[in-house]
Parts: structure tokens; sequence; C-alpha cells
């Protein structure tokens, strides 16, 4: 009875209940600028699995921001949170991060291209360090997060898709006839002040003119920064507002587009 006891204790004690999300510091550098991202993963088990870029709303990558990469991992995905501004530029608040974003789209968003698409390629490189597949790739984002992977998307990326949280659709460069070869999912508030209709329907004849696999969901009611609870105690009035049933809705969405794009673990 003792033995069995021990060896039901070192069951217990080598078990995945001891497993635990892993956040781990990546640097890369584009020519002589280093940006500084976190990787995020549940070290329940070796098996591989897809991985996500997400690239977070204009205050970059902050505790929120990796807490949400946290959630989205679980045990089903490798999350990098992308850093697309550079290390040394982290906004301490709204005009900085204003600042930040105005500077990210100083050319159109070509530089803003370039450094996304850096970070899927950072991304696929931690196959070695962490159990992602690194044939199975994805990005989201969050308000410019979400616009910022729609330029990933308009890059011609292939990759399995995209997601947009509550993202900017305007398109600031030509398309100059590149095809969009990933799927795409736009989570968009409804009542979102900065996305007027008329965006939407630019968005919508420049997706089916590239040839793209798109949706848009509008949820009523919603304005932006829906999906983000830390935005839950603004003001009434302020359209930045987390909306909790359109949040639960989206991730839904989410998860599901990617458990088609996806399919089965390998």
């Amino acid at each position: 009875m003792r033995r069995l006891a021990a060896a039901l204790s070192l069951v217990l004690c080598t078990s995945p209940a001891f497993a635990a999300m892993q956040t781990k510091p990546v640097e890369w550098k584009i020519g002589e600028e280093t940006f500084s991202g976190v990787l995020v993963f549940d070290d329940v088990n070796a098996i591989k699995r897809p991985g996500l870029v997400m690239v977070p709303n204009w205050m970059g990558v902050t505790d929120n921001a990796i807490q949400h990469a946290k959630d989205i991992a679980g045990d089903s995905y490798v999350v990098l949170v992308a850093d697309v501004y550079g290390k040394n530029l982290r906004p301490k608040n709204k005009d900085e991060a204003k600042a930040a974003v105005g500077k990210a789209y100083a050319d159109g968003g070509a530089t803003l291209r370039k450094r996304v698409s850096e970070a899927v390629a950072v991304l696929k490189a931690q196959d070695k360090t962490a159990p992602l597949n690194a044939a199975k790739i994805g990005a989201l984002g969050f308000c410019f997060g979400g616009s910022t992977v729609l330029e990933l998307a308009r890059t011609g990326a292939n990759l399995a898709g995209v997601v947009s949280f509550h993202g900017g659709l305007k398109a600031h460069l030509p398309s100059n006839g590149v095809k969009v070869n990933t799927s795409v999912l736009v989570l968009n508030g409804a009542a979102d002040k900065s996305v007027p209709n008329e965006d939407i329907v630019a968005f919508e004849k420049e997706m089916d003119e590239a040839g793209a696999d798109w949706q848009l969901v509008n949820y009523s009611g919603a304005r932006h920064c829906f999906a983000e609870i830390e935005n839950a105690n603004n003001p009434p009035q302020d359209n930045c507002r987390y909306d909790e049933r359109a949040s639960k809705r989206s991730f839904a969405a989410m998860r599901g587009f990617f458990a088609e794009r996806f399919g089965k673990r390998d």
C-alpha cells in the first residue's frame, strides 16, 4: 500500500496539472532597430500547436496585452505579442500612443507592413523553443493592432487567417493588384464612430477586388475597444468602451474561425 501511495504521489507531481503558462521575452532586429515582444504558451505538453502573432492596441506590449495573449493561448496556441514600435518606444499615455501610431503610418504603412511581416518570421522561428507548428500561423490584433494585421493581409502573406478586433479598415497604400491570400475576419462594433459606413463599404469592395475570403461581423451597440475589458470603466459617452456581450461573441467567433482555418492538430 505504501508503494502504491508513493507511486501515485510521483504521478501527480509529474502530471500536466503542474504545467504553467510561459511568458518569454523575444527580441529581434530589423536593420539597426531592436524590437521586443513576448512569447506566450502553456507548457502542459509538448504537442505542436498553431501559432498566432498578436498585435496589441496602440499602447503596445503591456501587461494587459500579455494577459489577453494568455487568455487566447490556453493550451491551443503559441502566441507572440508583437512589438511593431521598437524596443525603446513604449507609450505611457494616449497622447504618446497617438504619436507612435502616427509615426508607424508616416510612410503610409509600408514600414508597419515590414515590421508585422517580420514578427511572423520571428514567431515561426520559435518552433525549437516552444510547442509550435510553424506550418500553421495566423494573426490577430486589437484596435491599432487590428488595422495592422489587415495591413499584413494586404501584403499577400500566406497565413491561415487574420482577425481584426475593432480595428480601422482604411487601406493607406494602393493595392497594386496584390491578391489577399489569407482568410480575413473583421469583428466590428456597429456603434464605433471611428469606423464609418463608408469605410466598411470601401473595405468590402477592396477585399472583393483582391479575391479575398473575408467576413465582417457587426455587433449591435458595440463601440471601439469592445473586446478589451480594461476599458470597462471608461465614461459612458466614450467611444472606447468594453461591451461584455460583444466581447464574448467576438472571441467565440475568433476561436471558431481559427479552428476552421487550422483544422485538427497534427
